[in-house]
């Protein structure tokens, strides 16, 4: 393994992908001499009164929370904590459809009665907002909700109105958990009415969130599986966090994903609006050099409807494919073996490259040049408009079991083709972005079976289904 690891380091290939640190961090200690545990003088992360503490109260402070935690197990594990946290077993709970799997892991954990709320589709394929008032309508009809727990923004980069959910949660009495996993770097820019980009959105810690959190490796130079979590209000317990952190994360948390924790906060307390500028200038300059493309098509937030998605984070460069011999994955394919750059995901008519404020210039304009050339060779006819109605995947299945009752009963299992009215004793969905198409004790139905054949053919990444594509359902059913 590491000796791949280090030929591909060593490569010319560019990381348009996670970590955010772009392998461009060059003064960081060799990790081995740094690779302690809790010895005298270096604190401990389950009970910080040092420099550990020194360093969360930093973070805590560069984003406005009132208190932060370093996650060392990634965002999963302040997912998992701030949802136990907000609950008890058994509480009705308001829950974003394409919420992460690890929400539907606390869901089961806490034995939690979930009530889901479905992104807007949008023309491109991909999931918009959140309505307020889809928001509204579920506590009108279920007026017990405790907690609300929404993603913003998505993998794609989609925001929804946050400010204007967390009001109406908090006049309901519920509590609102945003994962904003793919959201570190928002609000940190500083205001240059030079730069297209600095109408950027705010961060949920600013717009009244109860809890966020947020992955720094995603979009930010911080090792992989490092994270924050933001308590925001005194309506979320401290103490309970604290609780479940202890539960949920590793007893031997490592000292150098912490340190390199630490240094992406210093790095950004100094430098933040020198390293954003330059950033966003590099971007703009990216969205000059691909304004012109007529195939291929760079989504920003002018390319939403208004009920669609509330505001677009357009550091995510999504690359919509409207010709019919270029699938998302093919492009992804396409730009990795011919021009050596990695993407970070690919779905049916979309490609996404994530950027950080690590991405260089040479990187975005080799990106830029890739794609010009890629859209030159293309000879289809597109619709001017450039829309590309793609039926939506993510759909309401009809509940027959809690989904924590399905998991744990017993199961048998059967081709997909012969599923139709089962019910599912697993999850499945697309990886990435890890949204489930079918939550356990849901029934499988003939639309589901059809839309996994068409993903499975399309060489696209489903997960949750067994060997020769069997699926699992649960025996008594």
């Amino acid at each position: 393994m590491l000796n791949k690891l280090t030929e591909y380091g060593n490569s010319d290939n560019y990381p348009f992908h996670m970590p955010g640190h772009k392998r461009q961090i060059t003064d960081f200690q060799n990790p081995y001499k740094i690779d302690i545990t809790e010895i005298e003088g270096f604190d401990n992360l389950h009970h910080p009164q040092g420099i550990i503490k020194e360093a969360q109260e930093r973070a805590a402070a560069l984003y406005g929370s009132k208190e932060c935690y370093f996650l060392v197990n990634g965002s999963t594990c302040g997912l998992l904590a701030a949802i136990s946290a907000a609950t008890k077993k058994g509480d009705k709970v308001l829950v974003a459809r394409n919420c992460h799997k690890a929400v539907y892991h606390g869901i089961y954990l806490r034995e939690l009665d979930p009530v889901y709320v479905y992104p807007v589709p949008t023309s491109y394929g991909i999931q918009g907002h959140i309505d307020p008032s889809d928001v509204k309508e579920a506590f009108e009809k279920n007026p017990d909700i405790k907690m609300v727990i929404i993603t913003s923004p998505t993998y794609e980069g989609v925001i929804s109105d946050v400010k204007s959910i967390a009001d109406y949660v908090h006049e309901q009495g519920a509590v609102l958990i945003v994962d904003e996993a793919h959201g570190a770097h928002l609000g940190l820019e500083e205001e240059d009415p030079e730069i297209f980009m600095c109408g950027m959105p705010e961060n949920a810690i600013d717009l009244g969130a109860d809890a966020v959190i947020m992955s720094i490796h995603k979009t930010l130079p911080s090792f992989t599986q490092t994270a924050l979590l933001h308590l925001c209000s005194d309506r979320i317990s401290k103490e309970r966090v604290e609780q479940f952190l202890d539960i949920y994360e590793t007893s031997s948390p490592s000292y150098v994903l912490m340190a390199g924790m630490d240094q992406c906060i210093k790095l950004l307390e100094q430098q933040k609006k020198e390293l954003f500028q330059a950033y966003y200038k590099r971007l703009e300059q990216f969205k000059y050099q691909t304004d012109k493309l007529k195939h291929l098509h760079v989504l920003s937030i002018g390319d939403f409807e208004e009920e669609q998605a509330f505001h677009y984070d357009e550091t995510k460069i999504v690359i919509l494919s409207g010709a019919k011999s270029l699938t998302g994955s093919g492009l992804q394919k396409l730009l990795r073996t011919k021009f050596r750059l990695e993407l970070e995901m690919a779905a049916g008519n979309y490609a996404l490259a994530m950027t950080s404020i690590m991405d260089t210039e040479e990187g975005l304009s080799r990106l830029a040049q890739a794609l010009n050339e890629i859209d030159s060779q293309i000879s289809e006819e597109i619709p001017e408009n450039f829309e590309i109605s793609e039926e939506n995947i993510y759909r309401k299945n009809e509940k027959k079991m809690d989904l924590w009752e399905a998991l744990d009963a017993p199961k048998r299992k059967i081709p997909l083709e012969e599923a139709k009215g089962a019910v599912s004793g697993d999850y499945i969905y697309l990886y990435p972005p890890g949204i489930p198409l079918i939550v356990p004790g849901e029934i499988v139905s003939e639309k589901l079976i059809s839309d996994l054949i068409t993903c499975i053919n399309s060489g696209l990444c489903v997960e949750g289904l067994k060997e020769q594509n069997q699926i699992s359902i649960v025996d008594q059913f």
